[in-house]
């Protein structure tokens, strides 16, 4: 469970991105006994004042990803290199998302965007900082791109929640279509760790609302799960640590692996991720502190991992990163030094 004696979410987010800075530089991250790979150079994408980027999904000739903030904020690019804002999801945010927080003003954090029988799901998650009256909720379009005639987000509601009765918090979803056409959902933070449910493709919502959650990982101090599949090889990326804390943040990108989409997921030492347990993956050096929130782009035969991250040299502004993608012999991701990577391909035709 979250310290309660922390600053409300809201308001750290306002701050850094406001520049503001929160706390100051850590202490040097720890040693190669545990720590994850660090980053030694500039990203090979920056953007500023992202927090909890989505997975970038494509629409037409454009990649597309959004992010927390008030009414679900988006980015757009054709090269994956220059950005341009994009609108939000709501202009005016659903009256229901105050029955989950009463005093929500529409500051939606950690979404999700995938591409499901010709619509565009987005998920975002309506909670409040420490607490896990929580919900998911879910918005639909035809399209992504603002001027084509069938475009228009609809609000399609709560597709999984929480309350004080249950032992999870319902933030952070991840979307994963499977290629047997089963839509599945990870979410989490803190509580009783990672969760997993099944959706129905056809509603985007739970597809056995009654049936209990499955459990993946497990932490005090875990969040923000990305699903990802490989050949026959399922992913879980997930976040220890703390965000939101500008440069004192502690946030580190980690993963376990499964032959199925509901686990067991192991790292790479064979223990399970109910255990505590996670491969490393990226973590803090220098000005690049707490890489966060990691999404997994296929564009061709190339990997990609977008993620934030809070810039030291910028007063923790929490910053967009996008980083080629390798693979080792035996299946483990790695991210790829930004001096061995070259620029991001042209789009595929």
């Amino acid at each position: 469970m979250p310290n309660e004696c922390w600053l409300p979410r809201a308001a750290l987010w306002t701050a850094l991105a406001m520049g503001g800075v929160v706390g100051r530089s850590p202490a040097a991250p720890a040693d190669a006994t545990g720590a994850p790979p660090r980053m030694s150079r500039e990203e090979t994408t920056t953007l500023r004042r992202v927090h909890d980027p989505s997975t970038i999904v494509r629409c037409g000739d454009e990649y597309w990803f959004f992010y927390t903030g008030v009414g679900v904020r988006s980015y757009r690019s054709r090269d994956r290199v220059n950005w341009a804002p994009g609108p939000p999801v709501f202009r005016e945010f659903p009256a229901w998302t105050r029955e989950v927080v009463t005093n929500h003003t529409g500051h939606f954090w950690a979404p999700d965007v995938i591409r499901v029988n010709d619509r565009y799901l987005v998920y975002y998650s309506v909670s409040s900082w420490g607490k896990n009256r929580s919900a998911i909720g879910l918005a639909t379009n035809a399209t992504l791109d603002p001027s084509d005639p069938a475009f228009g987000w609809k609000d399609e509601g709560i597709a999984v929640s929480s309350t004080p009765a249950d032992n999870f918090n319902a933030i952070d979803p991840s979307v994963l279509l499977d290629r047997d056409g089963r839509l599945w959902m990870a979410f989490g933070s803190f509580w009783s760790g990672i969760k997993l449910v099944e959706l129905d493709p056809a509603t985007g919502k739970r597809k056995f609302p009654d049936a209990p959650v499955e459990g993946l990982a497990f932490r005090e101090a875990i969040e923000a799960p990305c699903l990802h599949r490989r050949g026959d090889q399922y992913y879980l990326f997930v976040n220890w640590g703390l965000c939101c804390r500008g440069t004192n943040s502690t946030y580190e990108i980690r993963v376990g692996r499964s032959g199925a989409v509901t686990g067991p997921y192991v790292d790479r030492d064979g223990i399970p991720l109910l255990h505590e347990a996670a491969t490393p993956v990226l973590g803090t050096t220098n000005r690049f502190i707490g890489p966060g929130h990691a999404g997994i782009l296929q564009v061709g035969a190339e990997d990609w991992m977008s993620y934030h991250y809070y810039d030291g040299a910028a007063h923790g502004r929490p910053t967009f990163a996008l980083r080629r993608l390798r693979w080792t012999a035996d299946g483990w991701p790695e991210v790829v030094d930004p001096a061995e990577a070259a620029a991001p391909s042209p789009p595929p035709k």
